[in-house]
């Protein structure tokens, strides 16, 4: 057996295991830096560090106050709140009292808050601040289950004499109760730790589906004690290391990251407010970081707009040393992997080195100066944007897994990454490609199924263990897997949210009389946006109404005065979204779609592809400039 297999193998039943365990080996090294906004309010942010042993003696007074609390083993406690060194603490408190976390983004509307609160049965809640409580009071008589919320920031919440007794406390207030109860029951934490076992449920986690409601993954806590080991035995991350999280911890490509970091044992820098990445970047100065594509994006485009900024002379500097970026990238990614050497011809080098100190030098300091690699995942990254940042000295690693596998499948493999491509899997974990293309994946990040949903369960999840992941791939030979098409319709930003455009086109010929058909756009875009059609005769009717009569369908709708119609129901449809669902912008068709030009099939339903390709040129259109070309 290799070192490797012994490592992932020989693993704890939890992270609240692997936890405890780091405190007691090295209690006094720093594991959390947290921002503190100075007093006036103005100015940078101050940085504070909690040690291991101290973030242990939060951890465990919270899962203390929870045991007082009535939590049992596998009780939900939902956590809704941005990412933030409490979240993590409170993650940690809830694992080692033995319950399961619900995870739910701060973002979420009350109705869908309160569905997630219901359909986990959560007992406890755990709200960021008053906004967070305020859905909890909105939907309160649908939540009869729900006996507590835990206020993280208590800034500006106001008691209600509606609240049942002590149905709303702060977190020092649990903390001082965990403490209390801990006098009494000094091996309480302790002994809930110990009892728990590798099929226990860690964590549920709602991702939306294609249609209706979103569904809960069950993740035990071997998933997440098996994703701690393989991330170590990857050798991508070290004790080291200063990551820099930001990442929403609801999702499961943030939460995979403290796990990861507890078996390593390195720092981590925690700030979810993502206004605040580029300010700090070069305060942290982290040494890796994992983000979606859509901040490699918008670094990309503010570099470029800064260069175009400044003069023409300034902006042909930057796209020539964007062109020999990627020119670099490619070829010495080719040569490694045919020889295993990275080296370049003596020319291109020669020019990457002048690039390098007019671009490249002040890039990778806004990076903060240390940055040794990134981590890409949750949406595919335009190869053109990875090429760039690899030539320019950041290697952006792109990685692929779902909810269901716990995040972290697949990783390229530091030195050896391949631009374009997800890399090879993580070990311990299986893959193969079914015959009609499907990545199949086996092992020990899998879920143990939807909450409540055996049916949808069977749908994804064979006997055997091997998971349908709805993504089409190609494995080459030497085992790196390139992610070329989506088997569902389920769309997904490149901030990493999943999307139903029937669900979205649906409610908008709901609200909207004038429509015909629509076709909502968005997969590895940074926002949605929608290609309509109007029915003819009721538009025409309208035009006839408001001084538009005698036109042709094209000219009218064409016309201001229907694009500031139809504008308007568009923002009532938004109104009903989350705001990654959104529609954007918007273009209206020159006429409407049907079965003669191959639009729609015989039954009506919308051709994707086909009408994607005929009306191309509108989607470029609607994307220009929200990503350099």
């Amino acid at each position: 057996m290799s070192d490797t297999q012994t490592l992932i193998e020989n693993r704890p039943p939890s992270v609240a295991n692997l936890f405890t365990e780091r405190v007691e080996a090295t209690p006094d090294a720093e594991a959390y830096r947290y921002p503190v906004p100075s007093a006036t309010g103005e100015g940078p942010d101050d940085w504070k560090s909690l040690s291991w042993g101290e973030a242990a003696g939060r951890v465990y007074a919270i899962a203390a106050g929870l045991i007082d609390l009535g939590v049992q083993p596998e009780d939900r406690v939902a956590l809704a709140s941005s990412t933030r060194v409490e979240w993590i603490l409170s993650d940690l408190g809830v694992m080692c009292a033995g319950g399961a976390t619900t995870t739910v983004y701060p973002s979420t509307n009350a109705e869908e808050s309160a569905y997630i609160l219901s359909d986990s049965d959560s007992r406890v809640l755990i709200a960021e601040d008053a906004s967070q409580l305020a859905k909890a009071r909105e939907r309160r008589a649908e939540l009869p289950g729900l006996k507590h919320v835990v206020v993280l920031d208590s800034t500006g919440v106001e008691p209600d004499a509606a609240d049942p007794e002590g149905w709303v406390l702060s977190l020092a207030d649990l903390e001082a109760r965990g403490a209390r109860y801990l006098e009494t029951h000094p091996q309480a934490v302790k002994e809930r730790v110990g009892a728990i076992t590798a099929d226990q449920l860690a964590t549920l986690i709602y991702t939306s589906g294609t249609t209706g409601r979103p569904k809960g993954v069950r993740l035990p806590h071997d998933n997440w004690s098996y994703m701690a080991k393989a991330m170590a035995a990857t050798g991508l991350i070290g004790p080291e290391d200063v990551q820099y999280l930001w990442l929403p911890l609801a999702h499961v490509f943030g939460k995979v990251l403290t796990s990861g970091q507890i078996e390593v044992g390195h720092v981590t820098a925690v700030d979810g407010r993502v206004d605040k990445i580029i300010e700090n970047l070069p305060v942290v100065q982290p040494t890796y970081m994992a983000a979606v594509p859509r901040i490699f994006e918008k670094v990309y485009n503010g570099v470029a707009s800064k260069a175009r900024a400044g003069g023409g002379a300034k902006y042909k500097i930057f796209q020539w040393a964007a062109g020999v970026s990627r020119e670099y990238a490619k070829t010495s990614q080719d040569n490694f992997r045919r020889t295993g050497s990275a080296s370049v011809p003596f020319g291109l080098g020669a020019k990457h080195k002048v690039a390098d100190a007019l671009v490249y030098s002040k890039l990778r300091e806004a990076f903060g100066g240390k940055l040794r690699a990134a981590v890409s995942g949750s949406a595919a990254l335009a190869p053109d944007i990875g090429y760039f940042f690899a030539g320019a000295g950041i290697h952006i690693l792109e990685g692929y897994g779902l909810t269901e596998s716990s995040a972290a499948s697949f990783v390229n493999p530091g030195e050896a990454y391949r631009t374009g491509t997800v890399g090879k899997p993580m070990p311990g974990t299986e893959v193969r490609i079914a015959d009609d293309g499907e990545i199949l994946l086996r092992g020990p990040g899998i879920m143990e199924g939807y909450h409540g949903l055996p049916e949808k369960t069977e749908e994804v999840l064979e006997s055997d263990g091997w998971f349908h992941t709805g993504d089409i791939g190609e494995l080459s030979a030497d085992g790196y897997l390139r992610i070329t098409d989506r088997k569902k319709d389920l769309i997904k930003t490149s901030g990493g949210k999943y999307i139903a455009p029937a669900e979205v086109e649906g409610q908008f010929k709901a609200v909207c009389p004038f429509v015909s058909n629509i076709l909502v756009h968005g997969a590895d875009r940074n926002f949605c946006t929608a290609l309509i059609a109007l029915d003819e005769p009721t538009i025409l009717g309208w035009a006839e109404e408001n001084g538009l009569g005698g036109k042709p369908y094209a000219e009218v709708v064409a016309t201001t005065e229907v694009q500031q119609l139809i504008e308007g129901y568009v923002q009532r449809l938004n109104e009903g979204l989350q705001r990654w669902q959104t529609v954007k912008k918007f273009r209206l068709l020159p006429r409407d779609l049907d079965i003669e030009h191959g639009e729609l099939t015989p039954s009506l339903k919308l051709k994707r592809p086909v009408v994607e390709r005929e009306y191309q040129h509108l989607i470029d259109e609607m994307y220009d400039g929200s990503r350099e070309k």
